[in-house]
């Protein structure tokens, strides 16, 4: 599918998109005269936030789909069958490799809870704390996104990445729809963990 721009990436949550990682450097980076300040503290409390949070958002997902998931989620929510961004980098990559991985991983969880999002205020409407929570964890990894954007082009100066996503729950059945999002979720609480412990340190004062 081609290299999809950072900005077009924060406008298509939805879209999925599959492609190879490519990246592209050059002199029209768009973005790293937006970059506040802060943006490497903002950075490192986003993903701090999204780890901290990220088990009771799996454990509330699970109460509110009701039975066999709340009592079965082990075999129900096995991530092995699913797509879900490679993550290779460990703490000894180097930093800018470990950027682009972080930005694969956020721009595919941004689509997925985009999907998980729209069945869930379709299936389960008064389900008003697990809506706020996912709503929330969007807008803090749409924030991570744009920051992570920044210090790719302000550092590296790379403003292109190809990033694939999962498939899209549409037209699935309910049960369907619901284990989608759980098997998603429940491999977010595994991938984000690492992900903290590995992108930290790099974004730690010098």
């Amino acid at each position: 599918t081609g290299v999809v721009p950072f900005m077009a990436l924060l406008l298509l949550q939805r879209r999925p998109v599959a492609g190879r990682a490519l990246l592209v450097t050059g002199s029209g980076c768009p973005g790293h005269g937006l970059c506040r300040s802060n943006v490497q503290e903002q950075t490192r409390r986003q993903v701090a936030l999204l780890n901290a949070t990220a088990q009771d958002l799996f454990s509330l997902y699970l109460k509110c789909q009701g039975e066999p998931f709340s009592t079965e989620s082990d075999k129900l929510c096995n991530p092995a069958g699913i797509f879900f961004p490679a993550f290779r980098v460990n703490r000894t990559s180097e930093r800018k490799e470990v950027m682009v991985a972080m930005y694969k991983l956020f721009a595919f969880l941004n689509a997925s809870l985009g999907n998980i999002t729209r069945d869930q205020e379709e299936l389960n409407p008064t389900a008003k704390e697990l809506l706020d929570r996912l709503h929330n964890t969007t807008k803090t990894t749409r924030g991570l996104i744009s920051n992570l954007t920044c210090l790719l082009c302000k550092n590296y100066n790379i403003f292109q990445v190809d990033v694939r996503y999962g498939e899209s729950s549409k037209g699935k059945s309910t049960f369907k729809k619901k284990q989608q999002g759980c098997q998603v979720l429940r491999k977010y609480v595994q991938v984000i963990g690492q992900a903290a412990r590995v992108l930290l340190p790099h974004l730690s004062p010098s």
